[in-house]
């Protein structure tokens, strides 16, 4: 019983952390004059995927690389079928609003990518630079967009409404707070990363399981929570932009950034599971998504439910 409830405060420091860390980096940035815009593209997505980026970097640390590994995968496959599904079994996500054809294509290339460097047998520097200058194209092509788009009057009022909904963002917030908050993130996010590989380990060799599979299913749907909270929220509160663009973005990130930054700390080696059967259901997962893309066609309950379906049944023989 102690290694599950390691595990769940393993993950209850880790979102805690993580979301100190996001309101403390928000308020610092905006204090010192970057746009909310800018901050929203970069602060708050970095901040956000914290925990899986703490999580797969001490993985290899501690000579756990497969556990590392299985959390990307595992979370870019819960991103869409279960962090898109459930939410639109409680209400219809209408993405036929909303329009993230070009961030979705880039996802795409970015998991082709990623399954083709896993090919190689294992995620190394030089994979690492790769990923990481994909991201920079990445970020660069937004941060592009956002300027092209504050030309015209229309979208700049727009993103001045935008700018007020910051994540974390509060105007008035106090220099000590926003150290306290940073201080916060940055000691609870290594702690709670590491009670949690640690514990998750235990639970595998305990259940006699990989440590693949429990990066693949408990720690993937673990630190998949802060997306599947806001996504729930976005869907309630029809704003399905939120809901379709956080996946996408979440899951973009996760391939190119956590990967790319872990593969600079240690080399991770890719098991003939990944490559035979993971890599092709996150592709396959990604896919799925071309109807709410591009034929404007709504999450509805039906979708929903089939999502969540699938999912479970993925987590079902992975275990078997």
């Amino acid at each position: 019983m102690m290694p599950w409830l390691m595990v769940a405060l393993g993950l209850l420091i880790l979102l805690l952390a993580g979301d100190a860390l996001v309101k403390g980096a928000v308020n610092l940035s905006l204090r010192i004059g970057i746009p909310a815009l800018i901050v929203s593209l970069t602060v708050v997505a970095f901040g956000t995927s914290a925990p899986e980026l703490l999580v797969s970097v001490n993985a290899v640390l501690v000579d756990k690389p497969a556990l590392g590994l299985g959390n990307v995968v595992g979370s870019n496959i819960a991103n869409v079928l279960l962090v898109l599904g459930l939410p639109a079994v409680l209400a219809v996500t209408h993405t036929s609003r909303c329009d993230c054809r070009r961030s979705y294509l880039q996802m795409l290339a970015a998991s082709v990518l990623f399954i083709a460097l896993a090919f190689r047998g294992s995620f190394d520097r030089i994979a690492g630079l790769v990923l990481l200058g994909a991201l920079a194209l990445m970020l660069a092509d937004a941060f592009h967009r956002s300027l092209l788009h504050r030309r015209d009057v229309a979208a700049a009022r727009l993103l001045a409404t935008e700018e007020e909904e910051v994540e974390g963002a509060d105007p008035d917030m106090p220099w000590w707070q926003i150290v306290t908050f940073l201080v916060l993130g940055l000691i609870g996010l290594p702690l709670g990363a590491d009670i949690l590989v640690d514990n998750a380990s235990i639970l595998a060799l305990r259940y006699g399981v990989s440590e693949a599979v429990i990066g693949l299913t408990l720690v993937a749907v673990g630190t998949s929570l802060p997306e599947l909270a806001t996504t729930i929220m976005a869907a309630l509160r029809s704003q399905a932009d939120v809901a379709l663009g956080n996946v996408i973005g979440s899951n973009m990130f996760n391939l190119l950034a956590i990967i790319g930054v872990t593969a600079m700390v240690g080399r991770v080696p890719v098991n003939a599971e990944f490559l035979s059967f993971d890599l092709w259901v996150m592709l396959a997962a990604s896919l799925i998504l071309i109807p709410f893309v591009f034929l404007g066609r709504d999450i509805g309950r039906i979708w929903g439910i089939g999502l969540t379906a699938g999912y479970a049944g993925y987590v079902l023989t992975v275990l078997n």
